[in-house]
């Protein structure tokens, strides 16, 4: 079993399949063996954050501390906090919040037509039972895409292709995987298929180094499907659980990187045609609707299969979250909430929810 932490003889270099497609337009250079990071600190890149150490240590603050300042809580808690009257400016004033909150308007319209027949049909007595149904509402969006990501390890290893555009904090999110699922117990390693942006090679070798995990990685303009085919080859041949690919960020104009999203999928099912088991679309909560555009042009190029929303502390409304579950009802595996490697959380809907809308006569949560 390949050791993390004790030095050893470098393995051999696993040589690609002769399967894999040959290179293409796309392609930039020939494949090399894959690269083993050396024990030594992997300087941070020029241009790069820096990865402080803060980020190796638990969060104290929960859902209800990261949320409770967005304009989507406290737009919700303010409508409510001062017993309003019943009536339908009261409707207006709560769309004009899911609406300036990123809710989107399929999502909203659908929660406050609700709302306004049952209210015309004497349904609440009062404005907190009122609240009390939009509480449901958006709980009842939520619960079916809150489905947790469980690898499988009778597939190991099992791989994540993670995809998106540049800056949703794609690498940092891997980091932060790798970190949770080696707590997990898994074996696990990362290939650096974002061969397009300058430095985010060494970016994820700065990650790999704080997990202690294996990078398999060949250098800016490699091409990205033989990077992660020979991630998977390394894999296998050391009877890892888990393999985290990273990816070039791309927007649905770049043509050739989104064919190369393909191009991954072709040439990583020549060793195992179930591959990639995950493909986790990380999403930047702060973007609101575009957010929603960018999935939707994603779902044709990368058959994606889960989401991860990241950046919904701070200046993030929040509502996206309700506009993807309702346009899309892809699974939320994760949100980011903070900076820390523990902020990456399995979604939760209920803390989501509570952390926007408490239930009237609940307490301030602290750590949850």
């Amino acid at each position: 079993m390949f050791d993390w932490f004790k030095k050893k003889p470098q393995p051999a270099a696993v040589p690609a399949s002769p399967s894999a497609e040959p290179q293409t337009a796309e392609a930039r250079t020939e494949p090399t063996a894959p690269t083993i990071p050396s024990p030594e600190p992997v300087p941070v890149p020029t241009g790069s954050a820096p990865i402080e150490p803060a980020l190796i240590e638990p969060v104290a603050t929960g859902w209800w501390g990261k949320l409770r300042q967005s304009r989507f809580a406290t737009g919700l808690r303010g409508l409510f906090s001062s017993n309003p009257k019943l009536d339908d400016a009261l409707l207006d004033e709560i769309e004009t919040v899911l609406l300036g909150a990123d809710v989107g308007v399929n999502a909203t319209d659908t929660l406050v037509e609700d709302l306004r027949r049952r209210m015309h049909a004497r349904e609440f007595e009062d404005a907190p039972a009122l609240q009390r149904h939009l509480r449901a509402q958006l709980l009842a969006l939520l619960r079916p895409v809150a489905q947790p990501l469980v690898i499988d390890t009778a597939r190991a290893p099992f791989v994540i292709l993670t995809v998106g555009v540049n800056g949703v904090g794609k690498t940092t999110t891997i980091g932060k995987l790798a970190h949770r699922f080696q707590k997990d117990g898994l074996k696990l390693a990362l290939a650096a298929g974002d061969t397009f942006r300058a430095a985010a090679v060494e970016q994820l070798k700065v990650w790999g180094e704080r997990n202690g995990v294996t990078v398999v990685a060949q250098g800016q303009n490699a091409d990205a499907a033989a990077v992660i085919f020979d991630a998977l080859q390394a894999a296998k041949s050391r009877g890892l659980d888990l393999l985290i690919a990273d990816t070039a960020g791309r927007l649905h104009t770049q043509q050739g990187l989104m064919a190369e999203l393909s191009k991954v999928s072709r040439v990583l099912a020549k060793l195992d045609e179930s591959a990639p088991h995950e493909v986790l679309m990380v999403i930047d909560g702060t973007t609101g609707q575009n957010a929603v555009n960018q999935v939707r042009q994603f779902l044709a190029a990368a058959k994606v299969s889960g989401l991860v929303v990241t950046k919904l502390d701070g200046s993030a409304k929040g509502g996206v979250v309700f506009a993807l579950a309702r346009e899309f009802g892809l699974p939320i595996r994760f949100v980011g909430l903070g900076e820390t490697m523990e902020d990456l959380r399995v979604f939760d809907p209920d803390a989501f929810v509570d952390a926007l809308l408490p239930e009237l006569g609940s307490a301030e949560r602290g750590a949850s």
